[in-house]
């Protein structure tokens, strides 16, 4: 039994400029499985070499929500930085000629946030289409939702997904019964300790419905410092305390659930 960090950003230029050392805190915390999530297919090239690298780290490659839109956006002068020199389609198509190398796709989504909702069609086209690459190819999927949880689970039941994580779910807990009830998972950040909202979150998910996530360098524990994949020991620890158990025992339901959804245990 290991720990894991469902949804990482290894290759963040933050965390890439210390790659081992954070590679050795996560081990020596009794991580053994880090899914690093990619955003474009210059980020995505990245997570797969650093799969190829580590045996601590999995790939997980998509396309991010916003990226899904930017030439759009640029053209309706709505300013975002760029870090792609790809075009959505060819993001997309990336994630397509390469999904077999990956254990997930992911992340992808829909972001209403920063989208103008003039673009909300042609984003959601795009994710359909990435989540049907992931279909076909019978990988999960890790998401990115901000202000378009209800439609984007609408979207996700009917095209029949399943396997299904939920990264760093911020919307009504309400919501959240909903998409475990749904069968998919939800991953709480290691910020939990200092969020109501991620606490109550914890408290009252089904507990094999729950995983583990730092979406570092973001959501540390401590607000001012880098996140990295060795607090999710700590994300365990306060499930322990708040269900009432061992760490132990949250480690057995923890891998149990990523193995549900992975197809592989952590």
């Amino acid at each position: 039994m290991g720990l894991f960090d469902i949804h990482a950003h290894l290759t963040d230029a933050r965390l890439a400029a210390m790659e081992d050392e954070v590679l050795a805190r996560a081990e020596a915390a009794g991580v053994t499985t880090i899914v690093s999530n990619g955003l474009h297919p210059e980020d995505n090239r990245a997570v797969l070499d650093l799969a190829a690298r580590s045996p601590l780290v999995k790939a997980a490659i998509g396309l991010y929500p916003v990226d899904a839109v930017l030439p759009e956006m640029e053209a309706m002068g709505v300013e975002y930085p760029r870090t792609s020199a790809h075009t959505p389609d060819e993001g997309i198509a990336w994630v397509r000629d390469h999904v077999e190398e990956a254990v997930a796709v992911g992340e992808i989504g829909l972001d209403r946030y920063w989208v103008p909702q003039e673009l909300w069609g042609i984003q959601e086209e795009r994710f359909r289409a990435l989540v049907r690459i992931a279909m076909e190819a019978d990988k999960p999927i890790i998401v990115h939702s901000r202000k378009a949880e209800a439609r984007m689970l609408e979207v996700l039941q009917e095209l029949g997904a399943t396997r299904v994580c939920w990264h760093c779910f911020s919307s009504k807990v309400k919501l959240g019964m909903r998409i475990a009830e749904a069968g998919h998972w939800l991953s709480i950040p290691a910020n939990v300790r200092r969020s109501e909202s991620f606490r109550t979150l914890l408290a009252r998910l089904p507990r094999e419905k729950v995983l583990l996530e730092t979406d570092c360098p973001y959501l540390g524990p401590d607000r001012d410092a880098l996140n990295e994949p060795a607090n999710v020991a700590g994300t365990a620890a306060f499930a322990a305390e708040l269900w009432g158990t061992t760490v132990d025992a949250v480690g057995v339901q923890l891998s149990e659930s990523f193995e549900a959804l992975m197809g592989f245990a952590p």
